[in-house]
């Protein structure tokens, strides 16, 4: 009898819980105390108003909230993985059981590691606890936030009445908007964006919240494939895509030489023209199962296998042979750009590789840009990196210097690498139409780079905004998602007659000054 009665009590607040942390409550309250009034008085008010903290405490609803029990994260106070894992699986029985409705949402910070090394770990702190005090502030305080990880968050809400898709992408929009508002770090904006996969509560694979929380983070996954500031829901098609990718060390070697990897392009615009200046070269895996598989799943492991030289060969003798099909086309295509890793920089037959290879395509040196990172400059560069890159460019092929502003590069070592071109990092260019010290980094790093007689080009450029403002300022290359995705060569000449066509009728974007 006693058992059974604890079951029933159980039951009851499982299915009572939900509706008093909810916004049920909150509508009925109102007309509950002025019923009570009217009833029984002054007396009777006293009594409801003392009883339901009473009732809603002996229902577990503190307990829900509070959570004493569980450890929380250090820096910003929230529950930790395994706690959050118990939150959400006791969410989940409660929200089938009661029919009431809710979401699990996997929050990540884009580039993460890269902010780490640019700002320091403690400005990084600094950076993921202001992100999650963010995140808080759109939530209600009975929904459940953790850290899953050095830059993730996970998000559970409390069961609602209402939650659909339309709502669950509302409310990730306003988290990405709320954490990709600039952070002021010693005076100066720093700009994080965030990537965002999701599951409702009806669309979890299998009936457990570790599943309901795998599902979303297979949807945040597939959000970041899809470049910086993505946002995805659960479907089946994304669970059966990750459970098929697996070790993707296994197949790298077949895939190198099966054609499977191979150079996408990304278009590059000159701002004073508005035509095609050139390409970058970005390797792609399209697995003919798995589909597309993101570099940033397999390119760590083409590192750990030492595979990375093999992808180096094969992503210049793409970019060459794109080069060769472009002019054949009747198309100008004026250069590509190649990414060269620090451990190929340090090949002994580097230099005569690629100048063999220039000349069995029948290409000039200059129609090749060799893309270095800056913190090859910065990582104290061995004799070998230093002579395979001055002996590139004694070649005659133009040196660009990526991901400018990251690695704090000094100017003595862009004039000893003879860079002909730098990479402004996506980190400057950043909503930088809408925020003028945005705008004065990248007036500094111009009138630097005019002064070094040095090319720029801007990378990450999302929008018309940030377009013309650069233009403005007097960056001479922009690439980003805003002038064109990556895409494979054949979508390349479709693309380039597109553009040219639209160039028509495309008002000239003057300089400042000119």
């Amino acid at each position: 009898m006693t058992k059974t009665l604890s079951q029933t009590l159980a039951h009851v607040r499982k299915r009572i819980v939900p509706v008093l942390l909810g916004p049920p409550l909150l509508a009925f309250l109102p007309a509950l105390t002025l019923a009570t009034f009217w009833m029984g008085g002054e007396a009777a008010l006293l009594i409801v108003a003392l009883g339901l903290p009473l009732v809603f405490a002996a229902m577990g609803g503190f307990a829900h909230l509070r959570r004493p029990g569980q450890p929380r994260d250090r820096l910003t106070g929230m529950l930790l993985r395994d706690g959050f894992e118990e939150v959400t699986c006791e969410i989940y029985d409660s929200a089938a059981e009661s029919g009431l409705r809710s979401a699990v949402f996997m929050v990540e910070l884009d580039d993460f590691k890269d902010l780490a090394q640019r700002h320091g770990q403690e400005t990084a702190d600094m950076l993921v606890n202001r992100c999650g005090d963010r995140v808080l502030s759109i939530l209600r305080p009975q929904d459940s936030v953790a850290r899953i990880s050095d830059s993730r968050f996970g998000v559970c809400l409390t069961p609602v009445l209402q939650m659909d898709l339309e709502l669950a992408i509302q409310l990730a929009g306003r988290l990405q908007t709320a954490i990709e508002e600039p952070i002021s770090v010693d005076g100066v904006s720093v700009y994080v964006s965030c990537s965002i996969g999701f599951c409702l509560h009806g669309r979890a694979p299998k009936p457990a919240g570790s599943d309901w929380i795998n599902a979303a983070t297979t949807a945040l996954m597939e959000a970041q494939t899809n470049g910086p500031s993505g946002i995805r829901a659960y479907t089946e098609d994304m669970d059966k895509r990750g459970k098929a990718r697996g070790d993707v060390k296994e197949e790298l070697v077949n895939a190198l030489e099966s054609g499977q990897i191979q150079a996408w392009f990304q278009p590059q615009i000159c701002t004073d023209t508005g035509r095609v200046s050139g390409f970058e070269a970005l390797a792609r895996w399209n697995h003919p199962v798995r589909g597309m598989i993101p570099p940033m799943s397999f390119l760590p492991a083409l590192e750990d296998a030492g595979l990375m030289e093999r992808l180096s060969e094969i992503m210049l003798y793409n970019a060459l042979t794109a080069l060769k099909a472009w002019d054949a086309a009747g198309l100008n295509v004026p250069s590509v750009g190649v990414n060269f890793a620090t451990d190929e920089l340090r090949n002994v037959n580097l230099v005569e590789r690629i100048q063999w290879e220039l000349e069995r395509f029948g290409l000039t040196p200059d129609r090749l840009c060799v893309e270095i990172l800056e913190t090859v400059m910065t990582d104290q560069p061995d004799d070998m990196i230093v002579r395979n890159i001055a002996a590139l460019g004694e070649l005659g092929c133009n040196i660009d210097l990526d991901d400018f502003g990251t690695g704090h590069a000094s100017i003595a070592a862009v004039q000893r690498f003879r860079v002909s071109r730098i990479k402004i990092d996506r980190s400057f260019v950043m909503k930088a139409d809408r925020d003028p010290e945005q705008q004065k980094l990248i007036a500094a790093i111009l009138t630097m780079a005019e002064r070094l007689d040095l090319a720029t080009l801007a990378e990450g450029v999302e929008t018309v905004g940030e377009h013309a403002l650069l233009a403005q300022l007097g960056c001479d290359h922009v690439q980003g998602f805003g002038i064109g995705r990556p895409m494979p060569f054949d979508q390349t000449l479709d693309w380039i007659a597109a553009h040219e066509a639209k160039l028509q009728d495309a008002p000239v974007i003057g300089r400042q000054g000119k």
